[in-house]
This record gives structure tokens, C-alpha cells and sequence, in this order.
């Protein structure tokens, strides 16, 4: 069954995740965490396919260690409620192979993140079908929020705007401090580019459906003008909730985010 689904949230210390925890665990494996001084083991974790890092030329080599990449993040994010990364769900097509699927996956990150100058982090899992169910392989992306420069160092995640009077001459609150607006340094973040990777993965999903001779296609658009109606979750249980509390996303709490995220849409 053609299933599209595509949605981002981030990581964020705010609410008590790890970048190193949540690489760890996309990725099935077990990676020590400079900033908590601990160590996130999932090596036990089934359904890893493959992971694999990809880097922007610019990027340090030494980042395509999963380890160092992540820590170097965590240590340029100095404060307690730090945004640290852009985790990315992608479903991917049961009616492509393992092989294809995992060279669209790619091709898309490339052409749509790694040309961005976005660092890549990526995962393929294909869990065990519960109760008889339909496979649901699918794909996970971390990409660091701060963006980096050039020469190789972390950027600015924002940038200072002044507001000027109609003199030119930056404006003054009440206590005398510049009025200032803070702007993004990329558009990753922003929901027009959100939406142009979504239309661009349905739209490279449908390309290969087409050449495959197959009569199905996927669309990014929202649900409510295809006519579906409200999806019921799944049952968690105590020991996922737990987990997710701590930031690590298991499949079934990726698959009710999913739920949850186009029962929003649908009610929009």
C-alpha cells in the first residue's frame, strides 16, 4: 500500500533529549555522551537496515563518525534548553525493493539536504510486522540545527535585524537597548521548505512508481481533501512511554506521532 508520510520535530535539551541518545538509537548502536558523561547502548535494537552519515564538502571529515559529529554538537550548544536537532520520519514504499528504496532515500537527502549545506545523519529501519500487520519500512534523518560555516567551524543559528526609524538609525526600547528582530541564518526551519521536501519526496516516490509500471501514486497534500477520515493509535504501554519521555523514539511512538500529526491535518 503507497503510504506518504513526511514530518519533522526537534530535538531539543528543553525537553530532556540527547542528541547523542537519539543518534544512538536511530542508528542501533552505542555512543558515549561527552555532555551527560554516559553512555546510549542500542545495540540490542532489531530493524536497523542500514545508517550512514553524509556530509556537505565543507563539513570536517571527521564527522562522519557518528560519535564525534554528535558530541561536537552538544558542545556547541551551551545552554540548558538548547535546540539541537531537526529529526526528520519518512515513510518509505512496500512496493519498492530494500535496494531501491535506500537509493531513493538517498538521492532525496543529497539533492534536497546535503545540497543545503545540511549535515545528514540517517537511518533504515524495517520493523517486524506486529499481529499479522503491513511492513512499514521507513527512514529517520537527524541534522543539526546550527549550521556550519565555510571554514569547517558552527555558525549562527540566528542573526540580529535592527529596526530602523525612517532615518535610518536603530530604534530604542524604553530601557535604551536596540529593538531588534531575531532571524534564522538558514531556511530550514521554515514551513515553505518544509513543504517544497515534501512535495519533492512524493514527487520522487511517483517518478519511480511510473517507472515501474505501477498504477499508484502518493500525495503530500493534506488529507482532508482526499476524503480521509480520523486514524486510531496504537497502544503504547508503560515501558514506551518511558522511553519516549527521555526523548528516544520507538516505532510505536513514531507511528502515533504519524497518526496524531495527520488527524491534525485532517482537522485543519
Amino acid at each position: 500500500m503507497a503510504l506518504f508520510h513526511l514530518s519533522v520535530t526537534q530535538t531539543k535539551r528543553s525537553a530532556g533529549q540527547s542528541a547523542i541518545a537519539s543518534a544512538a538509537y536511530r542508528a542501533g548502536e552505542r555512543l558515549y555522551s561527552e555532555y551527560y558523561g554516559e553512555y546510549s547502548d542500542y545495540t540490542r535494537k532489531g530493524g536497523v537496515i542500514c545508517s550512514d552519515i553524509l556530509l556537505p564538502s565543507h563539513a570536517p571529515p571527521e564527522y562522519a563518525d557518528r560519535q564525534t559529529l554528535w558530541n561536537a554538537v552538544e558542545k556547541a550548544e551551551r545552554g540548558k534548553n538548547s535546540q539541537l536537532a531537526y529529526s526528520f520520519d519518512i515513510a518509505l514504499q512496500n512496493e519498492f525493493s530494500l535496494e531501491e528504496n535506500i537509493a531513493l532515500a538517498r538521492q532525496f537527502l543529497l539533492e534536497n539536504f546535503v545540497s543545503r549545506g545540511m549535515v545528514v545523519d540517517f537511518a533504515v529501519h524495517q520493523p517486524d510486522r506486529e499481529d499479522g500487520g503491513i511492513p512499514n519500512p521507513h527512514f529517520h534523518v537527524l541534522c543539526p540545527i546550527r549550521p556550519i560555516e565555510q571554514n569547517g567551524k558552527w555558525g549562527l543559528k540566528q542573526r540580529r535585524v535592527y529596526e530602523l526609524d525612517e532615518d535610518g538609525n536603530r530604534i530604542r526600547d524604553a530601557d535604551g537597548k536596540f529593538v531588534f528582530n531575531a532571524v534564522p541564518t538558514t531556511d530550514w526551519g521554515s514551513p515553505e521548505t518544509l513543504e517544497y521536501w515534501r512535495q519533492t519526496w512524493a514527487e520522487l516516490c511517483n517518478g519511480k512508481f511510473a517507472e515501474k509500471g505501477l498504477d499508484v501514486r502518493i500525495d503530500h497534500r493534506s488529507y482532508e481533501r482526499q476524503g480521509v477520515e480520523l486514524l486510531p493509535t496504537v497502544h503504547e504501554g508503560a515501558t514506551v512511554r518511558v522511553m519516549e519521555k527521555k526523548g528516544i523514539r520507538t516505532e510505536k511512538g513514531e507511528f502515533n506521532r504519524w497518526i496524531k500529526a495527520t488527524n491534525a491535518v485532517i482537522r485543519d
